[in-house]
């Protein structure tokens, strides 16, 4: 694996600073049933990296004393963390919105096969990812057999009332193939929906387009392929100042497995700490301390704003 960070920090990113804080992004773990290409968290069957209950406890404090509204799990496939319950009810019953960052095939294991009635009873929202709606390009980005499987637990999904149902969100993800900024949202969005409803059957609410980020398996692959500065080049020639105005990192926080903060989750797997550099706990965390702050930037930031922009949510404009 090739280190990334040397030929990012140097960076001329424009300042961006803090403003309300709204969600928290939680990294459950790095162990995963997948091993994806655009993957930028490195994630993995292998990987033993697992939040423990002590740090979910600490988190659910810090939601409950400042009035966290939206909490967004994220992995490796979080699912596959044994306290996952734990978070999802404590998170409910403070009246947070729970995404649930989901890789659909983990929905089919013997061993999650409650996880889907626990989503339903507490309406968490599904965000999941599907690169694209042709079986080649999932299996090859994905792994083989995972097109077929995704296909099959959104089957699953829709029968429960998912992407049907007012209160059960359900959203796709797409990543380019590639080094290559993906195509506009709505359009896309709506050959998604045609091709997966006139094929299989399958309703969801909105696809969301993300960037690949220049860090971690993906960053990787590009400097194997000796197309890093490439893809650098593309990602600053298009950014934009209107993404900029509305990157998420503005409202959130992200929380590693270990229960330390960072400005994203990109900035985690850089190790990348807040804006004085030192590595702080949410168990140390004021609300007050982040208002207005300065976020940590580096050159990856510019896939949140190259083209349309790009987000946990979708394009940003």
């Amino acid at each position: 694996m090739h280190e990334i960070y040397p030929l990012i920090q140097k960076t001329r990113f424009p300042a961006i600073y803090r403003e309300k804080l709204s969600t928290l992004q939680i990294n459950l773990g790095y162990k995963c049933n997948q091993t994806c290409l655009h993957c930028h968290v490195n994630a993995g069957p292998k990987r033993k990296e697992i939040m423990d209950i002590k740090t979910m406890k600490q988190i659910v404090s810090f939601i409950r004393k400042f009035k966290i509204q939206v909490v967004d799990l994220t992995g490796g496939a979080p699912e596959m963390n044994p306290n996952f319950e734990f978070l999802v009810n404590e998170a409910r019953n403070l009246n947070c919105h729970i995404i649930d960052r989901c890789n659909l095939t983990i929905l089919l294991e013997s061993k999650y096969k409650n996880i889907t009635k626990l989503l339903i009873e507490n309406n968490v929202e599904i965000v999941a990812s599907l690169p694209c709606y042709q079986k080649e390009n999932v299996d090859n980005q994905r792994g083989k057999g995972v097109f077929n499987k995704s296909i099959r637990a959104l089957q699953m999904l829709n029968e429960k009332g998912y992407g049907i149902q007012k209160n059960l969100l359900l959203n796709l993800v797409y990543n380019p193939q590639g080094p290559e900024l993906p195509p506009g949202q709505t359009e896309l969005e709506s050959l998604y929906k045609k091709k997966l409803d006139d094929e299989y059957g399958i309703q969801f609410n909105n696809l969301y387009t993300i960037t690949n980020m220049p860090i971690a398996r993906f960053g990787s692959t590009l400097i194997s392929k000796g197309s890093f500065i490439q893809y650098m080049s593309l990602l600053k020639k298009s950014f934009s100042y209107k993404a900029l105005e509305n990157l998420m990192c503005k409202t959130l926080i992200s929380i590693d497995y270990l229960g330390y903060v960072y400005d994203c989750d990109f900035n985690q797997m850089l190790n990348i700490g807040l804006s004085d550099n030192r590595k702080k706990h949410i168990s140390e965390i004021n609300i007050d301390q982040l208002a207005e702050s300065k976020i940590n930037t580096a050159d990856h930031c510019y896939g949140c704003t190259a083209g349309s922009g790009s987000s946990c949510g979708g394009s940003l404009i």
